[in-house]
């Protein structure tokens, strides 16, 4: 088989293995496993095969998978590293491995030694940033990689390209404040939707100022996505990538706030659990996306800055 086909193959599952794990751990936090296992690790309460509890199969299932998918991304570095010639596929998959390791020992770190719900917020950051690099690593392989690393002849304005970053930035910063909410267990701290305990601004103390102050940076993410694409139009082609990529963030964006509105309101209902792994799932392929549009961004300088930066300068 061509090497070129099992880059590809090996990709797409570390890929996929990621999404699963991010999914997986979002049900941890949110069936409140992750003690399922006591304060064991790598075995779980002094076994290799859990006793059958919920608790302890859905956290050691966790781990059975962040294992497997290791695995897996190891023989896609090592083959990486070894057979293919694009540098970005290799700082793709070295960054996917390093937030895979980090995110791992931080995850036995917790269990070791429990973390506080500060430090708990970065295991869903660091897991998203390895499907993130997964996913740009499966695209080098794909139609879309060509754009990686030569553009798809659009040029934007550095104004634009600085926005995008800004957004992808920030767009963490909201991450990192919704897995806060859950690890805080703040979740219930704000009542209904789109107001908060019936009011438009709550009194912003305790689990209430946890929870609005989320809402409130996912509404401004919202607006700034809306920004960066009506700036993009502009510029880009429909069928440029850079388009295409900034019109999937403002899709994902609009259906990832309304499934926020959908987590409130499921709060004590069976349709909670899959609310909170919709809303998971969303903001995945959300900063996936954004990850995604603010690479090939880089190769879109406008040519008159490209000029300018290529003019000789005069003694």
């Amino acid at each position: 088989m061509n090497i070129q086909r099992w880059l590809k193959r090996l990709s797409l599952a570390s890929m996929l293995g990621m999404f699963l794990i991010l999914l997986m751990g979002a049900l941890v936090t949110k069936t409140e496993s992750g003690r399922g296992c006591g304060d064991d690790w790598p075995l779980c309460n002094g076994r290799f095969v859990p006793a059958y509890t919920i608790e302890s199969l859905i956290e050691y299932s966790h781990r059975f998978v962040v294992g497997v998918v290791g695995i897996i991304l190891l023989a896609t570095t090592i083959l990486v590293f070894l057979y293919s010639q694009r540098k970005d596929a290799k700082w793709f998959v070295g960054g996917a491995m390093f937030f895979t390791v980090l995110q791992a020992i931080l995850g036995a770190f917790a269990v070791l030694w429990p973390q506080s719900a500060l430090v708990m917020a970065l295991h869903f950051g660091f897991s998203l940033l390895s499907f993130a690099f997964t996913l740009l690593l499966y695209l080098v392989f794909t139609k879309f990689g060509e754009a990686l690393i030569r553009g798809d002849g659009t040029r934007l304005s550095r104004g634009a390209r600085l926005s995008i970053w800004g957004v992808l930035l920030y767009s963490y910063v909201v991450v990192y404040l919704g897995a806060f909410v859950r690890h805080t267990e703040s979740i219930g701290g704000c009542i209904g939707w789109p107001l908060c305990n019936g009011q438009v601004i709550p009194e912003m103390t305790g689990g209430t100022g946890v929870v609005f102050t989320h809402r409130l940076a996912a509404a401004l993410l919202g607006l700034a996505i809306l920004a960066v694409f009506l700036m993009i139009r502009n510029q880009a082609k429909p069928g440029s990538s850079v388009y295409q990529a900034a019109l999937w963030s403002l899709v994902l964006v609009f259906f990832q706030i309304l499934s926020g509105g959908f987590v409130t309101l499921t709060i004590g209902y069976d349709m909670f659990l899959v609310a909170s792994l919709l809303h998971a799932l969303l903001i995945s392929c959300l900063f996936g996306i954004l990850c995604y549009l603010a690479i090939i961004s880089m190769q879109t300088a406008d040519h008159r800055e490209v000029q300018a930066y290529a003019a000789p300068r005069l003694p």
